[in-house]
């Protein structure tokens, strides 16, 4: 068996302000027409033959289950914490096994971007027999520039047609030491995709980290399912010992070996991925939604939610969204985490919720901030229901511009249809249902002397939330 581990654990900070906590990068359309999630899994849908494993936290887990719905259903495992990566494939491991005692993992971030997917396909059955040989593979991509922002491998001796022995992992280098990295040719970038077998990995993990190993084994004791998904236990999975599988494992185990990769492969992990990956025009410039652009060069441009306009710019990164605009440097895109770590410390809600925000029933952005009041717009899907709650400090006016609401206000149920409206008093218990096949669009009217989204008392909810 062969599994899909699909790690979505990151946050994407770098790529501020289209990705943000609450909605980080891997859910989005960066690069194409699906998610880095979907496109992820699809890549490898023709070759593992087994439904895959998603890895998440549990603020992402309803993102991560619509998303993949139907087409690339699998298991989902809630991290309660982060551990970073090698207790994650430990669990992933721990799981295959429980299905196929010879299981075969490919472990791949969500967030990954690849040109060439043939390519890709091809060393990974390149990996998967080095993997069956009881090796510990990883890619390694074949570098095109000097890059000083990513770590590498140093390839040793040949092992078989198109995979090496690892000679060792260095740190990401200073610009002298990158070009001779490249000059070589025994170098490669390291990718953080893995080909392993469940069984081998977790030997050498126990060999390495046996507490790490122990405390995986008692949070999947403890764990508990949960609708589509199974919830680690906390209290074990916060004992665990935090590392990458680059440094509890793949740095120190003699059974390591690298597959060379060459696919057009980026991790998108700054403004600069996106424009070197994007379709450019004559004069080098990235541009994505209503953009115009006069005497320009070598830009990324890209409005989300109005005309963006520039003139006479180089080497800039301007983008746009409803709730926030971010002009860099092409060249120190690098230091938007520092923005995000000055928006948290500042206490700004742009660092972490996007003016859309997602629930598992649809979602609502905010239109009108005022004193006293504030106006949304709320999109609840076909089928879904919200939370039956109240408010302590705010009424609610609905008024429906689309679709079908059925609405509980305290002892009353009751429909209503397009340009009608109903009155929610304060304290009154009450909850928003869709019973139809199209999503249902309302304008939501909050008047009260606080208008928080914690301001809230759940009595019921469908999606075993105790807030949000």
């Amino acid at each position: 068996m062969l599994k899909a581990v699909l790690l979505s654990g990151g946050v994407g900070s770098r790529l501020w302000p289209v990705s943000r906590e609450a909605y980080p990068k891997q859910f989005l359309p960066l690069a194409g027409d699906n998610s880095m999630l979907v496109d992820t899994v699809a890549r490898v849908a023709g070759v593992t033959d087994s439904s895959p494993l998603y890895i998440c936290n549990e603020e992402h887990r309803f993102i991560v289950a619509e998303q993949v719905h139907e087409t690339y259903a699998g298991e989902i495992v809630l991290e309660p914490v982060g551990r970073n990566t090698a207790p994650a494939v430990a669990i992933a491991a721990l799981r295959a096994l429980a299905e196929d005692e010879s299981a075969m993992m490919l472990v791949l971030p969500a967030d990954h971007l690849i040109n060439d997917t043939a390519a890709f396909l091809a060393a990974v059955e390149i990996a998967l027999v080095q993997a069956r040989a009881g090796r510990l593979v990883t890619f390694g991509v074949v570098p095109d520039r000097p890059e000083t922002g990513y770590g590498y491998i140093r390839r040793a001796d040949a092992l078989g047609e198109g995979s090496y022995a690892i000679g060792e992992f260095v740190e990401k280098p200073d610009a002298d030491t990158a070009n001779g990295y490249l000059d070589s040719g025994d170098y490669y970038w390291n990718s953080g995709m893995f080909l392993l077998g469940a069984q081998i990995y977790l030997e050498e993990l126990r060999r390495l980290a046996p507490d790490m190993v122990a405390a995986c084994e008692a949070a999947l004791a403890g764990a508990s399912t949960d609708l589509d998904f199974v919830r680690l236990d906390r209290a074990a999975f916060e004992a665990c010992p935090a590392d990458s599988i680059d440094y509890a494992v793949m740095e120190k185990t003699a059974l390591g070996a690298v597959v060379p990769l060459d696919c057009g492969w980026s991790d998108v992990g700054a403004w600069s991925a996106l424009w070197e990956a994007g379709e450019k025009d004559a004069d080098g410039n990235v541009l994505q939604g209503d953009v115009l652009l006069e005497q320009g060069s070598n830009n990324y441009l890209r409005a989300e939610s109005r005309l963006l306009a520039a003139t006479g710019v180089d080497n800039l990164v301007v983008v746009e969204t409803p709730d926030a605009v971010l002009v860099s440097d092409r060249d120190r895109v690098q230091d938007v985490k520092r923005l995000v770590t000055a928006l948290k410390t500042s206490g700004r809600d742009e660092a972490r919720l996007h003016a859309r925000v997602y629930r598992p029933w649809g979602s609502y952005e905010s239109l009108i901030n005022g004193d006293r009041f504030q106006v949304k717009r709320i999109v609840v899907n076909p089928g879904e229901k919200l939370s039956l709650q109240k408010h302590h400090h705010r009424a609610e006016h609905w008024i429906v511009v689309s679709g079908t609401a059925e609405v509980t206000c305290e002892d009353k149920v009751f429909m209503l249809g397009e340009d009608e409206s109903t009155y929610i008093p304060l304290g009154h218990k009450h909850r928003l249902v869709n019973p139809g096949r199209i999503p249902l669009e309302l304008i939501e009217v909050q008047s009260g002397t606080y208008l928080g989204e914690d301001d809230i008392v759940r009595y019921d909810d469908i999606y075993g939330r105790s807030d949000g």
